[in-house]
């Protein structure tokens, strides 16, 4: 109990962010001094439900001993399955609350809102029933009888002297009014799991330690070095223009100036009366990251944040912001980077080459150091310093998918974010998380309305913790600005009409808790082009004859499929044109591995310092060339999509600054297919409808049409963007009369679909605060249990249809396995022994051939089936904690050729194109 309050005091003193140490001090009448001694105080007693017959029974020989002092009690034998209704966490809750009200005078109602600290720091506050059923089973408090006394004056002995030795002794009478909001004690909460954690941890607080060697103080101070926790960011505000905050934090190129849109962020951050929700809208390439990261120091330094995390759409994404928050990192001021801790945070960061760089440099043993000696550090085998201006720790503690965003700086998939708003254990240490930092959302319009529930439910929370958050995107609809707006404000729906009617593009939107919104129009930054829109028949000959003539002088295509079986059709008629070597593929069903070399290729071919950009190249691609990709083309052929993410698409096209483009791709142009354009209305493919549904498209098309007419029509970017997204996410009709029908039939059923998905999101979705003074009792009942960034855990808080994901391994003709020939640098694959676990190197490289199975094999009526093959071919070996990159994983054994059976269908996999499925009997 020492220990834990005496970890919660460093924690408070030394780790916990200025914002949130405020936040909880604004709660208490003694300001942060009350709020520290609270802390502390909840730490050193929130194991006081041990001190009970119900847990003390468990070892027979401790047991005894207590006995015979007369603490009399059953044995656990005895107990049997009654003494579940009193685990020590909710035992002690109750203990405290009786505590408060008999020698302290509290009411019932007011001690809640402290003791459900105790009750929730296993990761969920109790329910009332639990409640109910242990009020009604005393005994497993006190045993009846003549020990019941001896065990409440022990009881009270220990609440007695904690309240004396933590200081809150003479608070109590003034604490007895209090009315603790919610988000108040979800951090309280949160400190104490941390800081229980951390006190019992075996190598920092040995169990027997050397008491006659060591004082308490100098064994704390020695298992606090022996952590070496890395402390929050404290960022003083950046002085001067914004151009030279840009400047210093950003490897511009030579000769940049400052976009308006950047230069208005920086100042509607400082100008902000308080701060709080910044939406940027601005046109694909105008520095909206370099804006948000601008922003958030800005927004630090005034909330008191201690770090960043930048939420985005995709591990791709993810993966791509990475460096780039590296890079910025090291800019920062040497004053404020000294030992920052940083983390990707997804399901398969380990993966990633920049963090596992940091992974290696940052190894050390957590363990008590010498507490007479000097602090040391004690590197693990192999491990390498990074060569760096800052001082970035992948801190081994705060690991592992419960404490990593805990880390200062992180970077990780939106459904971490989401995942705050969904009833899982260990929620508040989300929260906690998300409280201390300033939350940065990319690609805000690309979450649909059961993610949207979410996302704002979670941005209502933030406005209570008075988190900052910069949201981007390049084509928000009008009503989504608002409603991100009234969440994260708590405005009532319908309240900020003037958000929703603000015109002008770019567009900056300010709303913070009891201020009026703000809006501010940056001028453009002269960067313009307008680009020809044609609308295309849809078959294969014709793209190919088409493209025959566009690039006759050469040039580079980009084709974007809306389904990967259209890329990989369309890839194979162009290979017969064009040549195998002239054609290049992207989706997202490539292994791991394979697609981050495939990104990598096409980064280096026709990204922005390209130096070997071919002559003549045609890349097909699905939706992942939409934003994960800094990539540039001189033409763009796409399926008919959003119109939202045709303009996306659009962004590819002369994207970058080059010398002469080939004479006839010196105007950006954009063929729209995938539509039968002789229908009334056009109709588009069937795999489009089933990805978008048909609402999406037809408005895309009615608001296209007038682009779209005669031989070619114009697009002018950015300024068509926001007209075009407000037009086509309006409640207005659109299109010509004659398409009416059509169009309102699929309105209806794209209702229905969202009515759907924003029900079924409400069944594991936070509520939203309770007014101050509510205990959190029952804060996350029917909860989905643990959340995590796992496949389970993404179809949480994304209404898709689950997906399968398999590690893809080579079986030879002898039964032995390897990783395909071509992973992990060794001639015909890495050995994967199968009476052993495989070592670190081979295992690793297996794990990086992880591929998502397509929709046909995890469709409700094949899923079964399919895992049932797949659970068939199992490594006992394998299934070990010694083996953490392949247990529990599914296996997709391939033969030689890279071919399988499975379910009724034959996969096909190469590096060059990835999986290809089709049924057996085809």
């Amino acid at each position: 109990m020492a220990d834990s309050a005496a970890v919660a005091g460093l924690l408070w003193d030394r780790w916990v962010p200025e914002g949130v140490r405020r936040l909880v001090a604004q709660a208490l009448p003694g300001g942060e001094a009350d709020a520290r001694r609270l802390a502390v105080w909840l730490a050193g007693v929130h194991d006081v439900g041990k001190a009970t017959p119900a847990f003390a029974c468990q070892v027979d020989g401790l047991a005894e001993r207590m006995r015979a002092v007369g603490l009399s009690m059953p044995s656990q034998r005895e107990f049997g399955a009654e003494r579940r209704l009193a685990p020590h966490g909710l035992a002690g809750q109750l203990l405290l609350q009786e505590w408060l009200e008999r020698e302290h005078g509290w009411s019932g109602r007011s001690t809640g809102q402290v003791a459900v600290v105790l009750g929730g720091h296993h990761g969920a506050p109790p329910e009332h029933p639990q409640i109910y059923d242990l009020e009604c089973h005393p005994e497993l408090l006190r045993t009846r009888g003549e020990s019941e006394a001896l065990w409440r004056r022990v009881q009270t002995e220990f609440l007695d002297v904690c309240a004396e030795e933590f200081g809150v002794r003479e608070r109590l009478a003034d604490w007895r009014k209090l009315k603790l909001p919610q988000p108040v004690q979800v951090l309280l909460s949160a400190l104490v799991i941390v800081a229980d954690w951390i006190a019992s941890n075996r190598d920092l607080f040995p169990y027997f330690p050397d008491a006659a060697a060591v004082s308490d103080e100098a064994r704390i101070a020695a298992a606090w070095r022996g952590l070496a926790l890395p402390e929050p960011w404290r960022p003083k505000a950046p002085r001067g223009s914004a151009a030279a905050l840009f400047a210093a934090r950003f490897d511009l190129p030579a000769g940049a100036s400052l976009r308006p849109v950047q230069e208005a962020a920086v100042a509607v951050a400082r100008e902000m009366v308080v701060p709080g929700l910044l939406v940027v809208e601005a046109p694909m390439g105008e520095g909206k990251t370099e804006a948000a990261l601008a922003a958030a120091e800005v927004f630090a330094a005034r909330a008191g944040a201690g770090g960043v995390f930048f939420a985005l759409p995709t591990m791709a994404t993810g993966n791509a912001m990475f460096p780039r928050l590296l890079g910025w990192l090291d800019r920062l001021p040497a004053v404020e980077r000294q030992r920052l801790s940083v983390q990707l945070v997804h399901s398969k960061a380990a993966l990633n080459k920049d963090f596992e760089v940091l992974l290696r440099a940052s190894r050390r043993q957590i363990a008590a150091v010498d507490a007479e000696g000097d602090e040391q550090e004690v590197p693990r085998p192999g491990a390498k310093e990074r060569i760096a201006p800052a001082e970035l720790v992948a801190h081994e503690w705060l690991r592992g998918r419960k404490k990593a965003m805990l880390a200062s700086f992180t970077v990780g998939t939106v459904d971490q974010l989401l995942f705050a708003g969904l009833k899982s254990r260990h929620l508040a240490l989300r929260h906690l998380a998300l409280a201390g930092k300033v939350v940065v959302i990319d690609e805000a319009h690309a979450y649909d309305a059961y993610m949207n529930s979410y996302l704002d439910r979670v941005l209502s929370w933030l406005g209570a913790y008075r988190v900052p958050v910069v949201v981007l995107s390049a084509t928000l609809p009008a009503a989504r600005r608002r409603a991100l707006a009234e969440a994260y404000t708590g405005a009532t729906t319908g309240a900020y009409t003037e958000v929703e009617g603000a015109v002008g593009y770019p567009l900056l939107t300010a709303a913070a808790r009891g201020q009026a919104p703000v809006v501010v129009r940056p001028g453009a930054s002269g960067r313009s082009s307008t680009v020809d829109v044609e609308p295309l028949d849809d078959g294969l000959g014709v793209l190919a004859d088409r493209l025959e003539g566009e690039l006759a002088d050469g040039g580079c295509a980009l084709v974007v499929r809306n389904t990967v079986n259209r890329v990989l059709e369309t890839a194979k008629v162009l290979r017969e044109r064009f040549g195998v070597d002239a054609v290049t593929v992207a989706h997202a069903r490539f292994v791991d591995v394979d697609r981050a070399a495939k990104d990598a290729e096409l980064l280096e071919k026709f990204g922005p310092s390209s130096a070997v950009r071919p002559a003549k190249h045609i890349v097909v691609a699905s939706q992942v060339a939409e934003q994960s990709l800094d990539v540039d083309f001189d033409l763009l052929v796409t399926d008919l999509a959003p119109i939202d993410l045709v303009l996306q698409r659009m962004g590819r096209l002369h994207r970058h600054r080059r010398g002469q483009r080939p004479k006839r791709l010196r105007k950006p142009r954009c063929l729209v297919t995938g539509v039968d354009w002789t229908a009334l209305p056009p109709k588009p493919v069937r795999g489009s409808e089933l990805v978008y549904g048909r609402h999406a498209l037809l408005r895309s098309l009615a608001v296209l049409r007038p682009h779209l007419v005669g031989k070619a029509g114009v697009v002018r970017l950015p300024q068509h963007i926001s007209p075009l997204v407000q037009e086509a996410y309006g409640d207005e009709f659109v299109g010509p009369p004659e398409w009416a029908e059509a169009m309102d039939q699929a309105r209806a059923e794209h209702e229905r679909v969202q009515a759907r998905k924003e029900q079924s999101a409400d069944a594991f979705r936070l509520s939203e605060q309770a007014k101050a003074g509510r205990a959190l009792t029952g804060w996350v009942a029917g909860g989905a249990g643990d959340a995590d960034d796992t496949r389970a855990g993404r179809a949480q808080v994304r209404d898709s249809q689950e997906s399968l994901e398999v590690i893809v391994v080579r079986r030879h003709a002898d039964g032995s396995l390897t990783t395909p020939e071509w992973i992990g640098g060794g001639q015909g694959g890495l050995p994967l022994p199968q009476d052993a676990v495989p070592p670190a190197r081979a295992a690793k490289a297996a794990a990086a051939c992880g591929l998502r199975l397509p929709l046909q094999l995890s469709h409700p009526k094949a899923i079964d089936a399919v895992i049932a093959e797949l659970e068939n071919f199992c490594v006992p070996a394998w299934q070990t904690k010694e083996s953490p990159w392949l247990a529990g994983e599914l296996i997709l054994p391939v033969q030689a050729d890279c071919q399988t059976r499975l379910a009724g269908f034959v996969l096909s996999y190469t590096a060059t194109d990835g999986l290809e499925v089709r049924r057996d009997d085809e």
